[in-house]
């Protein structure tokens, strides 16, 4: 299986290490968007795609990247996110980036989140949220969602 994460991490790199930590399970390169071409991601199994949540929203450069990329058959996908505060139930931030994912032909198995250090106004004020994540309990996570992902992809080829 071959395996490349599509990562933009700009704030406190919270999104970096759940990335690289992915990235060793699944013997990935993690990248940045401009790193990489719609032509290269076409040579690989498994594609991730992630960031940091702002707003509500994946950081813009990814969601150009994914909307630049010309719709037909892909790979298998996954999307990950670090954010401040937890995903809402009613308004999940992860759903709109997988549905503009499978409209350009991806198969999306799963998303993973979790918190990270943020301090966007207002949390700037207190010092910020969530000061010592992701941490290890996080970062098990990400290594057990990783695990799981590798033999899923594993069974299905």
């Amino acid at each position: 299986m071959k395996a490349i994460i599509v990562c933009a991490s700009v704030s406190h790199g919270n999104t970096k290490r759940i990335a690289d930590v992915m990235g060793e399970v699944l013997a990935a390169p993690v990248v940045e968007p401009e790193e990489v071409t719609a032509a290269e991601l076409a040579a690989y199994d498994l594609v991730g795609f992630g960031s940091g949540i702002f707003s509500g929203r994946f950081h813009p450069r990814l969601r150009r990247f994914v909307g630049s990329l010309p719709e037909g058959g892909r790979s298998q996908a996954f999307v990950l996110a670090t954010s401040g505060l937890p995903e809402p139930g009613f308004r999940p931030f992860t759903r709109p980036l997988v549905r503009r994912l499978e409209q350009k032909g991806f198969a999306v198995g799963d998303t993973f989140a979790c918190r990270g250090f943020d301090t966007w106004l207002p949390f700037r004020l207190v010092g910020g949220l969530n000061k010592t994540r992701p941490d290890g309990g996080d970062l098990a996570a990400a290594h057990a969602f990783a695990e799981g992902l590798r033999e899923r992809v594993a069974q299905d080829r």
